[in-house]
């Protein structure tokens, strides 16, 4: 099966970030709960955590994009 991985809710104020890097490589295996991306707002910096354990399997931004709560950043194959 297929997850999305979403950027989170941003919090009050703040409507999209910029996405700065992956911590995971297609094809990685990586756990629920597991930081896999990292975004940055005006005031912070968010860790994305794989929804679910599986194989990184599609990126679907790269670093610089702006991005807004619930854009798909990639694809994570559940085991």
């Amino acid at each position: 099966m297929e997850v999305e991985i979403k950027v989170p809710d941003l919090g009050e104020g703040a409507s999209e970030a910029t996405f700065t890097a992956w911590l995971k490589n297609i094809g990685d295996t990586v756990q629920a709960g597991e930081g896999i991306a990292e975004i940055m707002t005006e005031k912070v910096n968010l860790e994305v955590e794989s929804p679910v354990s599986g194989v990184l399997h599609w990126q679907m931004v790269q670093p610089d994009e702006m991005v807004v709560s619930g854009a798909v950043l990639g694809i994570v194959r559940a085991e």
